[in-house]
């Protein structure tokens, strides 16, 4: 599969230019809809539970610490679910394609993970100019976002794939996973600082792996501190396993998919 991915490299690469190209052809903004639409999201919970939560947050002085705390993990959060859910229906949306034509079937999740991954991209960028006007200059420490991103990548993409196969087979998970990543949301630390967490239900939330990777893009951007090597690789566990997992299902199932689609 590997090798497969290098030899179809150009066209991964021109699939993602055409899909963005098409996305924002009529556009007037064209790809600034990639960073509004979370920011906009980011600006409606800040204004709503900003006086709420603001003091929540210790050791921050900036007046907009907590929109700043939003931002960062928005931007995890974002490119997880793009990611997941786009695999999620990624086979299915080009079913006609799989049956006309001969080709990798793994590309098609490789031009998912690397079109979200530029969305993102262009999203970390804005918000790091943003936070330079609202007077937080990240340090160096914001370099750890690469291995976070790869983090996050890895997860998705073993979520995404896993699901996105048995999808094939039951249209039924189309329907579920949606839900529980509206669930998941609410149980990863993005909007609420995990301090205010009740203990009893502190054991439960610390299964969720996008808790270790989201406090780590909070301490990277907003406490300009190295993360928690610990949360990150056990986060890393849990990603190798499910996309290692993802694969191996992925090579018994592609010649049957398309029989099925």
């Amino acid at each position: 599969m590997w090798n497969s991915l290098w030899q179809y490299r150009s066209f991964i690469l021109t699939s993602i230019r055409n899909e963005l190209v098409s996305r924002f052809s009529r556009s007037r903004l064209g790809g600034v809809w990639m960073i509004i639409n979370p920011l906009v999201q980011v600006a409606i919970y800040a204004l709503i539970l900003s006086n709420v939560l603001a003091a929540k947050l210790p050791g921050i002085n900036n007046k907009y610490a907590y929109a700043i705390y939003l931002t960062a993990g928005t931007i995890g959060w974002s490119l997880f679910q793009e990611i997941t859910s786009r695999c999620l229906n990624v086979f299915i949306e080009n079913g006609n394609l799989m049956k006309k034509m001969r080709f990798p079937r793994i590309t098609l999740p490789a031009i998912v993970v690397g079109s979200s991954l530029l969305n993102n991209v262009l999203l970390i960028l804005s918000a790091i100019c943003a936070f330079a006007i609202a007077g937080h200059i990240p340090n160096a420490n914001i370099f750890w976002l690469i291995p976070l991103t790869l983090l996050v990548v890895m997860l998705a993409t073993g979520l995404g794939l896993l699901f996105g196969i048995l999808n094939v087979f039951v249209r039924d998970v189309g329907q579920v996973i949606p839900i529980i990543l509206q669930i998941l949301f609410w149980f990863t630390p993005i909007v609420y600082p995990l301090t205010i967490v009740p203990a009893w239900l502190s054991p439960y939330i610390g299964l969720n792996p996008m808790i270790g990777i989201i406090s780590g893009y909070h301490d990277v951007i907003l406490y300009s501190t190295a993360p928690d090597v610990s949360s990150m690789f056990t986060a890393f566990i849990v990603a190798l396993a499910l996309l290692t997992l993802s694969l191996f299902l992925f090579r018994k199932a592609a010649p049957e998919m398309v029989d099925v689609l």
